[in-house]
């Protein structure tokens, strides 16, 4: 059944597209389209829960696609994949309802919204490695269009450079994909059995970080992070939502699910360097999320933060570090949303400005109290306040990054410590500072809330409250995951 979270969601694309409809019914299309992914996602998470421990892979549907070349249509899934696609279908909700008041060429914009979508679902659920690359590359052109036809400051140069980004990293991956394919006899491109293929010392030690960097691209691995923060900005708030969301969780899933898995010995020797590379992203995200002046630009940069200890959990190595850091996938996934939700559609549309100091003359917690409370959890819970999805996710990580590498925990901690500087500054500048009456500025926009805003935010920061309290809702799902022939040679140590 998961496999309709990919087909409905193409199917609603079209539909938007060609049926000649209203802009109310092209909305609640696209809402339908969107729930209906998430209640697939969710019926089958409870299913999985019931058998995860005692068949943690699942196939979905596997079919001879291209056979001359040994290539599958082959959709499977485990934990880590389903708690990913249930990312997805939350943010695909969210994503809607905080874009229902676009009035510029609605069918097209949500058409392209359910297509990135689409094929953001295929990539977590390809386990042929050519279907992955497939779906991969799908997902950039409506992203360049999102961004260059309703973004916002240079939309049309943070269109291109995420674009630019994004086709050299699916070149590497399509160049890595390729030699392990040809490396391991031309057989096949399914994952689990490229993953057992034992290829030379050399081979990997080359190809590893040509595969890995592909991916983690994606994922704004310093010092390749540069299109986040820009591409960020220039977004609408619903690609905003998408490509914190999802998007970044891509090339962290990627870099873990097939470069990490097929090439261990390469990751063994280079574990070292990038480990070292995903620390400075911590520590270079939180000081520059720090010192902006731009409300998005704030997030933008607090992404590659977090997702720098998405990657650094990631190569650890370990059970509790790996498992923290698909945790923290879906953590920052909820938490950046809403985070660009506030800042793009709730605090941008009614101020007309995202500059803080602007903004810090508006007294924002009294005209719109509700976006205040909203932002002000929001914050506390990227801070990694107890209750919230981000202290579990990010105790874990630094556990395992302590049990890995003792010294990158203490710079690590230091990277939390200025997240909380950030955010706590962000917070008292937009919404609590009390301005002199003769520096008071007006608030041009109305203060109304809209319910579809009310919805989106009060789902996401429901979900981040529920996987803090009870973190064993996914972890029952992720731990199995890492029990799997595929992945249990790479937390036993690097080797198969």
């Amino acid at each position: 059944m998961l496999a309709w979270t990919i087909y409905l969601t193409f199917i609603g694309a079209v539909a938007l597209l060609l049926l000649p409809i209203s802009v109310r019914a092209v909305r609640f299309t696209a809402l339908a389209t969107a729930l209906a992914g998430l209640l697939i996602s969710v019926i089958e998470a409870i299913l999985y829960h019931a058998i995860a421990f005692q068949e943690p892979m699942q196939i979905i549907v596997r079919k001879d696609w291209i056979p001359d070349l040994g290539i599958e249509y082959l959709l499977q899934y485990d934990g880590i994949s389903l708690v990913l696609v249930l990312l997805n279908g939350i943010i695909a909700v969210s994503g809607i309802l905080f874009s229902w008041n676009i009035r510029h060429r609605e069918k097209e914009f949500f058409s392209l919204f359910l297509i990135l979508i689409g094929a953001v679902y295929g990539v977590f659920l390809s386990f042929d490695a050519f279907l992955l690359l497939v779906f991969y590359e799908i997902a950039i052109i409506p992203k360049y269009f999102l961004i260059a036809i309703w973004g916002s400051t240079r939309k049309e140069y943070g269109a291109m450079k995420l674009v630019l980004y994004s086709m050299i990293g699916g070149g590497m991956i399509f160049f890595g994909i390729v030699a392990a394919y040809a490396a391991s006899g031309g057989q096949t491109f399914n994952l689990e059995v490229l993953a057992k293929f034992e290829y030379p010392l050399l081979f990997q030690m080359i190809m590893f970080p040509i595969l890995f960097v592909g991916f983690a691209v994606l994922a704004g691995l310093w010092p390749f992070h540069s299109w986040a923060p820009t591409g960020h900005v220039a977004a609408p708030t619903g690609a905003s939502m998408l490509l914190a969301g999802v998007i970044m969780k891509i090339g962290a899933y990627g870099a873990l699910r097939v470069a990490m898995t097929f090439f261990p010995l390469g990751l063994d020797y280079w574990r070292g360097p990038l480990s070292v590379m995903a620390l400075i992203g911590i520590v270079y995200g939180a000081c520059n999320a720090l010192v902006q002046k731009d409300f998005k630009f704030v997030i933008g940069y607090s992404s590659v933060n977090h997702m720098g200890f998405v990657l650094l959990g990631m190569l650890t190595l370990h059970e509790i570090g790996v498992s923290g850091a698909v945790l923290q996938m879906f953590s920052h996934g909820i938490l950046s949303g809403l985070l660009f939700a506030v800042a793009g559609t709730m605090v941008y549309e009614r101020t007309g400005t995202r500059e803080l100091d602007h903004l810090s003359r508006m007294m924002l917690s009294r005209k719109i109290p509700f976006v205040a409370v909203i932002f002000t959890l929001t914050g506390f819970a990227s801070m990694g306040l107890p209750g919230f999805s981000g202290f579990v996710a990010e105790l874990q990580i630094l556990i395992g990054v302590w049990s890995a590498f003792p010294w990158m925990a203490i710079v690590a901690a230091i990277g939390i410590l200025i997240g909380v500087a950030y955010n706590l500054r962000t917070m008292q500048t937009v919404f609590f500072t009390e301005p002199s009456p003769d520096h008071v500025m007006e608030m041009p926009g109305s203060s109304v809330i809209s319910l579809p805003e009310k919805l989106g935010a009060c789902l996401l920061i429901s979900v981040s409250l529920v996987v803090g309290l009870y973190p064993r809702i996914l972890l029952d799902l992720i731990y199995p995951s890492l029990h799997t022939p595929m992945m249990k040679a790479l937390i036993e140590g690097g080797g198969h």
